[in-house]
C-alpha cells in the first residue's frame, strides 16, 4: 500500500485553501484565528487525537460563525486525513460519507469535489485502485467545470500514482502532461517534471532520466524544492554504477516502503536477481504488515460502532457475533494463503523465475483482498443501516415494513456467509480426495428444501418450479452435505442472473447416472464462455455480487462426488441450463 499520508495532508490543504467562498478573509490574521488554527496544527502533527478533535472542533465552530462554509469544510476534510493516519479507515470511510451527505443537503455544489477527493483517498489507501480512479476524475470535472484550473495539477499527480500501481506507464504521462500543462507556478511545475522524470527511470530510458536530472539539479539551484527530490538521487547514484552508496541512501533518506521500492528497482535494473528477491520479500512482510494493521483498526472501529446498535436493541449482538467470526475466518485464510504461498516460492529451482512468480502472486493477492473487502462492504452498509433504522425511536414502522427491513438484513447476511463458505469449501476441496458416500438422501426433500429457502429470500418475485420423473420417496448414498451445497449453489447462481421470469429443477435417473437440471430464464451465458466460466474470480459481469467462485466450487464438489457439472450448449433459453451428472 504506497501511500504517505504526512504527504496526503499538504496535499489536502494545497488543493482546499485556492478556493474561499462565503466569506471575507479579513478575520484570518486575527489572533483568534491563528491560535486556533496553530493549536489544530501541532496536535495533527503529534498525532494526538484527544488534542486534535478537541482544537479542530473549536477551529471549525469558529469559521462557522464567520460564515466561512469553505474553510469549514477543509477543517472536515483534515478529520479524515487526521483518521487515515492513524489507520483507522473504517472512521474516515464513515466521515466521508456523512461530509458527502451534508454537502448535498446544503446544496453545495461546488463544495462537492471535497468529499470526492476525501473518498479517492480512502479508496486508494484501502487498495481499491479503481473506485480511487473514478473519484479523483470526478474532482477533476468539478473543479473544471468550476473554472479552477489552479488546482487541478495535484489531483493530476493523485491519477499518476494510481496509474502506476497499475503499471499503466503511458496512460501516466499523459496525466503528467496534463498536469505540467496548466500547473499555475515554477514551484509546482518543479514538483510535476521531478515526477516524470522517475517515471523514465521506470520505463529504462536512462538518457530522458539523466536530462531530467540535470534539469532537477538546476532547480534546486534556484530554490526550487520537490517531495520526489530525495527519491531521484537515490536513482541517479545508482544509474552512475554507485549501487551500494544509492542502496544506503534509499535506505536512510526514503521511507520503508519507497525504500524497498526503490531497491528492488536498482537491484533488478542491475541483474543482482538475488538481492532484488531478497528485499521483494521484505517489501512483502511489511506490506503485509501495514494491511494486518489496517485490519485490525477496521474490526476494532466495526465492533465498537455495533456496541452502540447493541444497546438500543439486544438482537443485533447476534449480528456483531456474525461479524466478528467472518473477520477472524478471513484473517485465517489470509494466513492460509500466506503460508502457502510463501511454500510454493522457496521451492522454485531459478531465482529469476521465483521473484517473476512472486510479483504476480503478490498481485492476485491485493485483487482478492480489494475484491472480497468490496463485496463485504456494500451487504454490510445495508445491514448496519438497517439496524439504525429498527433502532431509532424516530421511525415508526409498520409490521409489513419491518418484515421487509428483516427480510433484506437476512438476505445480505446470506450474501455475506456466502461469500465465506465459498472462499473456504473451494480451498477444502483442492485436494482432490474422493467424498465418502454413506448418507442416505430422500432427493425430492432436499430440494425442496433448498428452493423453499430461496422463494423466501426471494419474496415469490421469482417462480420456483420442480419436474422428477423420479419416485417421490427415492433415495440414494451420497454426501447429503456436498449435494445440498451443489444444488444450492447453483440455484444462488440462477437467482442472481434471473431478475424476473422463473428458475425450474428437474431430475432424471439413466445408465446408474443421476442427473440433475437447473434451468433459469435470465441473462444466459455468451457463446465461448461456457468453461471460462468455471474459473476462478471470473464474473461475466462485475456489477454482480459474488466473488466468481460459485460455479468453480460447484465443480469442485461434483468431483468429489465422481461427477461433473457443464453449460448445456444446446439449450435454447432464454437463460441457461447447467446439468449435473453424478454415478450411482
Amino acid at each position: 500500500m504506497n501511500i504517505n499520508i504526512r504527504l496526503l495532508f499538504g496535499v489536502v490543504l494545497m488543493l482546499l485553501s485556492v478556493i474561499n467562498i462565503h466569506a471575507a478573509d479579513d478575520y484570518k490574521e486575527t489572533p483568534e484565528h491563528l491560535t486556533l488554527r496553530d493549536s489544530m496544527l501541532h496536535a495533527f502533527n503529534d498525532g494526538d487525537s484527544a488534542r486534535f478533535f478537541r482544537h479542530v472542533k473549536n477551529l471549525q465552530n469558529y469559521l462557522l460563525e464567520k460564515n466561512d462554509l469553505h474553510a469549514y469544510y477543509t477543517q472536515r476534510c483534515n478529520e479524515i486525513v487526521f483518521l487515515l493516519n492513524q489507520q483507522k479507515v473504517i472512521e474516515a470511510y464513515k466521515l466521508a460519507t456523512t461530509l458527502s451527505q451534508e454537502l448535498l443537503q446544503r446544496k453545495l455544489d461546488k463544495e462537492m469535489y471535497m468529499a470526492y477527493n476525501m473518498m479517492g483517498h480512502i479508496y486508494n489507501y484501502s487498495g481499491n485502485l479503481e473506485n480511487a480512479k473514478e473519484c479523483f476524475w470526478e474532482v477533476i470535472h468539478r473543479l473544471e467545470k468550476s473554472g479552477y484550473q489552479e488546482s487541478m495539477p495535484p489531483i493530476y499527480m493523485n491519477l499518476v500514482n494510481v496509474e502506476m500501481s497499475l503499471n499503466n506507464t503511458d496512460e501516466a504521462m499523459k496525466l503528467i502532461d496534463k498536469a505540467a500543462e496548466i500547473a499555475d507556478s515554477p514551484q509546482r511545475l518543479f514538483d510535476i517534471e521531478t515526477r516524470r522524470t522517475l517515471l523514465y527511470y521506470s520505463l529504462g530510458d536512462m538518457k530522458k532520466f539523466n536530462e531530467g536530472y540535470l534539469a532537477y539539479k538546476e532547480g534546486k539551484a534556484k530554490g526550487l524544492s520537490s517531495v520526489h527530490g530525495r527519491e531521484l538521487e537515490v536513482y541517479y547514484t545508482a544509474g552512475q554504477g554507485r549501487i551500494d552508496e544509492a542502496i544506503n541512501m534509499a535506505l536512510k533518506d526514503l521511507t520503508p516502503t519507497q525504500g524497498y521500492e526503490a531497491i528492488i528497482k536498482i537491484y533488478e535494473r542491475a541483474g543482482l536477481w538475488q538481492k532484488a528477491y531478497e528485499y521483494l520479500k521484505l517489501e512483502n512482510k511489511a506490506s503485509d504488515s501495514i494491511n494486518t494493521i489496517i485490519l485490525s483498526n477496521s474490526m476494532q472501529g466495526i465492533q465498537n460502532e455495533m456496541k452502540v446498535h447493541e444497546a438500543s436493541r439486544k438482537a443485533s449482538r447476534y449480528f456483531i457475533f456474525g461479524l466478528l467470526a467472518t473477520i477472524v475466518l478471513l484473517i485465517l485464510l489470509l494466513l492460509a494463503m500466506s503460508y502457502i504461498y510463501n511454500s510454493r516460492r522457496r521451492h522454485m529451482k531459478q531465482l529469476e523465475r521465483a521473484y517473476q512468480h512472486a510479483l504476480e502472486s503478490d498481485k492476485m493477492k491485493a485483487a482478492f483482498i480489494q475484491n472480497i473487502s468490496h463485496e463485504i462492504r456494500t451487504p454490510l452498509n445495508i445491514i448496519n443501516g438497517y439496524a439504525q433504522v429498527l433502532s431509532s425511536p424516530d421511525f415508526d414502522l409498520s409490521a409489513s415494513e419491518r418484515k421487509d427491513i428483516a427480510q433484506t438484513m437476512m438476505k445480505n447476511t446470506n450474501d455475506i456467509t456466502s461469500l465465506v463458505n465459498e472462499t473456504l469449501e473451494l480451498s477444502s476441496t483442492e485436494t482432490g480426495v474422493i467424498a465418502e458416500k454413506k448418507d442416505k438422501v430422500q432427493l425430492h426433500r432436499l430440494i425442496g428444501d433448498e428452493m423453499h429457502k430461496f422463494q423466501k429470500l426471494t419474496g415469490n418475485k421469482l417462480q420456483m418450479n420442480y419436474h422428477s420423473s423420479l419416485a417421490s420417496d427415492y433415495e440414494l448414498m451420497t454426501s447429503e452435505v456436498l449435494l445440498r451445497r451443489i444444488i444450492n449453489t447453483l440455484i444462488d447462481n440462477a437467482i442472481k442472473n434471473t431478475p424476473e421470469g422463473s428458475i425450474t429443477v428437474s431430475t432424471s435417473v439413466a445408465n446408474k447416472v443421476l442427473t440433475i437440471n437447473i434451468e433459469d430464464t435470465g441473462t444466459g451465458i455468451p457463446e465461448g464462455e461456457e468453461e471460462h466460466i468455471f474459473e476462478r474470480f471470473v464474473k461475466l459481469d462485475d456489477f454482480k455480487k459474488g466473488l466468481g467462485l460459485g460455479l468453480p466450487l460447484c465443480r469442485a464438489l461434483c468431483r468429489r462426488l465422481e461427477g461433473n457439472v457443464v453449460l448445456d450448449k444446446s439449450y435454447q433459453g432464454p437463460g441457461a441450463r447447467f446439468v449435473v451428472t453424478l454415478p450411482l
